[in-house]
């Protein structure tokens, strides 16, 4: 005898084919069009004299054995630091940038045709970061250092303390030159350009100037001859705008 179902369950299966068929066609969104657009590359740039140096200075010694080595290290450090202070530098600006202890060995040939390495002595290195703000003593500086036992390191670097206006400039510039190339682009298409949709900063780049300083054997009685020269800082912009 066929079994009668309830209408709800009737009506649950005659609702099931239509569910899976809505449930098989694709949703359809709908996206408002892509308007037709152009991305251009700004770039900007602006040169700017430093106002200050960066110096990294040296000192290594060489004993027979470490705490030797480290003694002697530490007496040429704190001559350094103290003839820092006493031209005029700030304890803000300066900084111990590093400290090695390494032993140094002797290699002499064996009798197998192989070398042999003997501990000869140990070595010492103590770097000394300085900041100097006043760039007309940089030279002068220097030649202190190494009177006072400096002889490894002396690079120079020089910087600006705050440079947000001239990068602001350059970012200002490279927005200028975005605009142009774009308006160069959309001309030569014979389209117009629309409004701007979007812009994002690439990167920006500072190219302070670095020295190295070698004059280590014989510091003169004049100061370091040192030419400061400009940073350029670089800037790139992504701008985006629609095309009418």
């Amino acid at each position: 005898m066929p079994r009668i179902l309830p209408n709800a369950a009737l009506a649950a299966i005659v609702a099931l084919p239509a569910a899976f068929a809505a449930a098989s066609l694709p949703s359809v969104a709908r996206a408002e069009p892509v308007p037709p657009h152009i991305t251009v590359v700004g770039e900007g740039e602006k040169a700017v004299q430093p106002d200050m140096a960066i110096l990294s200075l040296s000192v290594m010694r060489e004993a027979p054995t470490a705490r030797a080595a480290l003694d002697a290290s530490n007496e040429a450090i704190a001559a350094v630091i103290a003839a820092m202070k006493s031209a005029g530098i700030a304890e803000r600006d300066l900084q111990t940038a590093g400290l090695q202890i390494n032993p140094r060995y002797d290699y002499v040939a064996r009798q197998d045709g192989g070398q042999e390495g003997k501990l000869a002595a140990y070595q010492v290195t103590n770097t000394l970061s300085v900041r100097v703000r006043d760039i007309a003593k940089t030279g002068e500086l220097l030649d202190q250092a190494v009177t006072q036992g400096v002889n490894q390191g002396g690079s120079v670097t020089f910087t600006n303390d705050d440079p947000s206006a001239t990068i602001t400039e350059a970012r200002t510039r490279a927005v200028k030159d975005a605009i142009e190339k774009a308006k160069t682009l959309a001309a030569a298409a014979g389209v117009e350009l629309g409004r701007l949709t979007e812009m994002t900063e690439v990167t920006y780049n500072a190219q302070p100037v670095a020295i190295a300083a070698k004059a280590f054997d014989s510091a003169g009685a004049q100061s370091v001859p040192l030419q400061a020269g400009e940073n350029a800082y670089r800037v790139q912009v992504n701008v985006t705008f629609e095309l009418k």
